[in-house]
């Protein structure tokens, strides 16, 4: 197997990002409207934003996405990081990108202060559930969400 290389993502991997979101939403039974998904993306590249992605590249073709976010905390002066979307295409799993993903994106958050990564995921993702478990315990937070 071709070795895996985790980098931040470019201008340049629009389209297969892209590919790849969709692919993500869709797996979640969800959807994004395409200004939201353009704005993501825009996002993304901005310095100035606190959004940030990273991409796993296996022979020259993105294979996997990571998005994730810093955000202040009432529990702490420092930042938490939340990796809030990650996703490999199904062709390439089993390679260790998706772990890799996450240790980068936990790499990312040590260097920029955070006190805390952290993700979740649906009760039905039992293939990234025997992931997850392997890097840290599940946390006993139950999640509520309601739309506005």
């Amino acid at each position: 197997m071709s070795e895996t290389l985790i980098r931040m993502a470019e201008a340049k991997d629009e389209q297969r990002w892209r590919e790849l979101w969709a692919s993500y939403i869709k797996f979640y039974r969800s959807e994004v409207a395409d200004d939201v998904t353009a704005n993501t993306w825009k996002r993304i590249l901005d310095p100035a934003s606190n959004i940030d992605a990273l991409v796993a590249e296996r022979d020259g073709q993105v294979i996997g996405i990571c998005n994730y976010l810093f955000h202040d905390s009432t529990w702490s002066k420092q930042q938490i990081c939340y990796l809030q979307d990650l996703f490999v295409d199904p062709n390439a799993r089993g390679g260790g990108a998706a772990k890799m993903l996450i240790l980068a994106c936990e790499e990312k958050a040590k260097k920029k202060g955070a006190f805390r990564i952290y993700w979740q995921t649906q009760e039905y993702n039992a293939a990234a559930r025997s992931l997850y478990d392997t890097i840290v315990p599940r946390s006993s937070f139950i999640v509520y969400r309601k739309g506005l």
